[in-house]
C-alpha cells in the first residue's frame, strides 16, 4: 500500500523537533550539528531572533494578499536587492524551480520581441542541477533527472562541464543564452573557474546572448559574496536566488536587468504567492544582515578556518577523504569511501552533511556559525571517518 506521503524521498530515520543555531535536536533529545543547512537555506542557522521577529511581527498583521495590490515589504527587498547587485529589477517567487522557470521564460520572450523568434535554445552543462520542473529538468538533460519523463522540453543543448571550446563551437543563430551555476552544488560543489565565467560573458557579447547564472545555492553570501559571479567580476543578465534568500521561509526571486527583463511586460508572468507579506519579511531580515560587509568578511574567515581544519581531516583518512573542494561556506569533500556511507557515519555521530555527485559530501554551515562549532563539527566528522576505516 502506498504511504500517505508520496514516496519520492529516501529519508534518513531521523525527526527533528527543534533547531537552536548550527543544531538540530532530535525528538529523542539528540543534538546534532547541522553542516546541511537544509541543502543551504537556513542561512543564519535554526531560530534566528532577527527572523523569528521579523515572521511574527508580520503574522500579526498581514499573511498574503497576492500580486493583484501594492506589497510594501516585496518592494523594499526589491530596492534591497537592486543596489546589491548588477540588477535593475526582481521577480518574486517561491522556490529556485520557479526561478529557473521564469529565466527560461524570459529569455526566449526577450529574443521574440527583438523581432528573432527563432533564438530560443539555451546551453546548459553537465552537472548541472536547475530543479525538478519540466524546463529544469530538460536544462539539466542527465538521464537520472529526465528518464521516464519525456517528452523532454526542447530548445536545450548540453556540454560538458567546464569544455570551453565545445561551449564556442555549440553557439548558432538559435542560440538564446548560456546558464550555469558559478558553483555546482548536487553536481559535486564544482566551481566554475573565474577564467571561464569571463569567458562566457565575452562569447555573450560578441554573439549578442544573455548570461543566465543560476545562484540558487550558491548565492546570499554563501561563498563569501552576496552573489559567487562577484569573485570572478563579471555579471550576468538574469540571474536565479532562493534557499539562503528566506533563511527558510520559501523564497526566490529572479533579478535582471532592464534590457534582459524588457519583454517581461503585464500578463507575461504571474505568482500568487511570491513575493507576500510574509516571505519577504523574512527575506529583508536576512539581506539586512547578510548583504553587509562585515558579515561577508566574517564568513571569509570562517570559510578558511572550515578549510584548513577540513584539510587536515583529509590527510588524517586517506582512505575515506580526498580532497577538499569548493568556495566560502560551500564545502564539499571527495570521498574514497562511498559518500551515502560517509553521510551515514556521520548521522551516526550526530553531524548533518549532504551527499552530490561525483562521490562528494556537501558542507553548506550556517553562514553565523561559530568557530567552537566548526571545531566541534571536524572533530565529529573525524569520528564518522575513523569509524569507516575501522569497519
Amino acid at each position: 500500500m502506498i504511504p500517505s506521503v508520496l514516496p519520492t524521498y529516501s529519508r534518513a530515520p531521523l525527526s527533528f523537533v527543534k533547531g537552536e543555531g548550527s543544531w538540530l535536536i532530535e525528538e529523542d533529545g539528540r543534538r546534532f550539528l547541522d553542516l546541511g543547512a537544509g541543502i543551504a537555506v537556513n542561512a543564519l542557522g535554526h531560530a534566528h531572533p532577527a527572523l523569528v521577529a521579523a515572521l511574527t511581527e508580520q503574522a500579526g498583521q498581514l499573511w498574503h494578499t497576492s500580486n493583484l495590490y501594492e506589497i510594501p515589504q516585496q518592494q523594499e527587498l526589491a530596492d534591497r536587492l537592486v543596489a546589491l547587485s548588477f540588477a535593475d529589477t526582481v521577480f518574486f517567487t517561491n522556490s529556485g524551480t520557479e526561478a529557473c522557470e521564469l529565466a527560461v521564460k524570459m529569455a526566449r520572450k526577450y529574443f521574440y520581441d527583438k523581432g528573432q523568434p527563432d533564438r530560443t535554445e539555451i546551453i546548459t552543462f553537465s552537472g548541472s542541477f536547475h530543479g525538478r520542473s519540466s524546463a529544469g529538468i530538460a536544462a539539466a538533460g542527465s538521464e537520472k533527472m529526465t528518464k521516464g519523463f519525456g517528452p523532454l522540453l526542447p530548445g536545450f543543448k548540453h556540454i560538458e562541464f567546464g569544455d570551453m571550446e565545445a561551449l564556442g563551437a555549440a553557439i548558432t543563430d538559435t542560440t538564446a543564452a548560456i546558464m550555469i551555476e558559478p558553483v555546482q552544488g548536487e553536481g559535486g560543489i564544482r566551481p566554475v573557474p573565474d577564467a571561464d565565467l569571463k569567458q562566457m560573458r565575452a562569447l555573450c557579447e560578441t554573439h549578442g546572448l544573455l548570461l543566465i547564472f543560476d545562484e540558487v545555492q550558491c548565492g546570499v553570501g554563501r561563498t563569501g559574496k552576496m552573489f559567487a559571479h562577484e569573485w570572478a567580476g563579471v555579471t550576468p543578465d538574469i540571474m536565479m536566488v532562493a534557499k539562503g534568500i528566506g533563511g527558510g521561509f520559501p523564497l526566490g526571486a529572479v533579478l535582471a536587468t532592464e534590457n534582459a527583463a524588457s519583454g517581461m511586460t503585464a500578463g507575461t508572468h504571474g505568482s500568487t504567492y511570491g513575493g507576500n507579506p510574509l516571505g519577504c519579511a523574512v527575506g529583508n531580515a536576512v539581506v539586512n544582515i547578510i548583504g553587509t560587509d562585515a558579515f561577508l568578511d566574517d564568513v571569509n574567515r570562517k570559510a578558511g578556518l572550515m578549510r584548513q581544519k577540513l584539510e587536515g581531516l583529509v590527510a588524517s583518512h586517506p582512505d575515506v577523504f580526498e580532497s577538499v573542494r569548493g568556495s566560502g561556506l560551500m564545502l564539499g569533500l571527495k570521498c574514497k569511501a562511498t559518500n551515502s556511507d560517509v553521510v551515514a557515519a556521520g548521522y551516526r555521530h550526530e553531524v548533518i552533511t549532504v551527499p552530490a555527485a561525483d562521490n562528494v559530501i556537501r558542507l553548506l554551515p550556517p553562514l553565523n556559525i561559530t568557530d567552537e562549532d566548526i571545531a566541534e563539527a571536524v572533530s565529529r566528522l573525524d569520528q564518522a571517518a575513523s569509524s569507516l576505516a575501522a569497519s
